[in-house]
């Protein structure tokens, strides 16, 4: 897997190559990372569109989006 230089010259380990499902991407992941949003005093997440919108932005932190396939 390779990763994309930064500008330390260290690689960087996402976004991840996603060719499918991810048994790692859970509804638990997106509920903790909602947490731990809350712990640091952002509102809680009770909007379908606010759940949403985190796992998108999760999605796009984590693996390499379809047109940037190679």
């Amino acid at each position: 897997m390779s990763g994309t230089a930064s500008r330390s010259g260290a690689e960087c380990s996402y976004p991840l190559p996603h060719a499918g499902p991810d048994a790692l991407f859970t509804e638990s992941l997106v509920t903790s990372v909602a947490a731990v949003l809350v712990g640091y005093g952002y509102p809680r997440i009770d909007c379908s569109a606010d759940r949403a919108a985190l796992e998108t932005a999760l999605g796009a932190f984590l693996y390499n989006p379809l047109e940037n396939r190679t």
